[in-house]
């Protein structure tokens, strides 16, 4: 039985970020989501947050430490995709990536750590994917957000591990969302044949190594990229 936590969740109101809310609220926890539009899963408190605004990122944590309690488990989830090959991409095209998935998580992380030391206590979890690491034409900005990451957790883990705070990476392959949902038949095909696993993955398979990474058994577990993607990934 794992200690029942205040979580907030980044992006929670659909796909992965939906899926992440819902196990730990099944869990037993006490669950807030940040969502720029929408709702989160049934019994967990909806904020709203921007993520390119250190202003809104601390009134939502004021709202869900007032709800719910001193956040102790942190889940980096909210991000956004501009994907065109290099020599069409913007500067915005850039910018704004890496401003909300690398900026984001670092606002959040940042405010979420004040409660965190005065505990002793915390868990960072941040949301990646395989193609920070393994790359995707067309995805230069992705990959670099998503990259970033993992020497953000590494640091961390380097800064605050002797407080009783962990800062892991998780990163997904490709998972069956709404976003899979539309690519045409053949495609989808093509990417299950580049799969050891033979299927996309679940988000609920991504939300249970997060619920495990946050509980009492993985307190030993920092600066590691756990992947979840059926083999995509391998070696990188």
């Amino acid at each position: 039985m794992t200690t029942p936590r205040t979580v907030l969740v980044t992006g929670g109101n659909r796909g992965i970020g939906f899926a992440i809310a819902e196990r730990f609220a099944a869990e037993g926890h006490r669950v807030a989501v940040t969502a720029r539009s929408g709702e989160g899963p049934e019994g967990t408190l909806t904020v709203r947050a921007e993520m390119t605004d250190s202003a809104s990122i601390d009134a939502a944590f004021t709202e869900v430490e007032a709800q719910l309690g001193p956040v102790e488990v942190v889940v980096a989830n909210a991000g956004i995709t501009r994907d065109t090959l290099l020599m069409r991409m913007s500067e915005d095209d850039f910018t704004e990536v890496l401003d909300t998935n690398l900026g984001g998580t670092f606002r959040v992380v940042k405010r979420a750590s004040k409660g965190m030391l005065k505990a002793r206590f915390g868990r960072i979890v941040l949301v990646s994917s395989v193609v920070g690491l393994y790359g995707s034409a067309g995805q230069a900005n992705y990959a670099a957000s998503k990259s970033g990451l993992v020497g953000f957790a590494r640091s961390i883990t380097r800064e605050l591990g002797a407080r009783g705070i962990t800062a892991n990476v998780v990163a997904p392959g490709f998972i069956e969302t709404d976003m899979t949902a539309v690519l045409p038949e053949a495609q989808q095909a093509e990417y299950k044949k580049s799969i050891p696993a033979g299927r996309y993955g679940t988000a609920e398979e991504v939300a249970r190594a997060i619920t495990w990474l946050a509980s009492d058994d993985a307190g030993y577990i920092s600066g590691a990229v756990i992947p979840v993607d059926g083999g995509l990934g391998m070696g990188h």
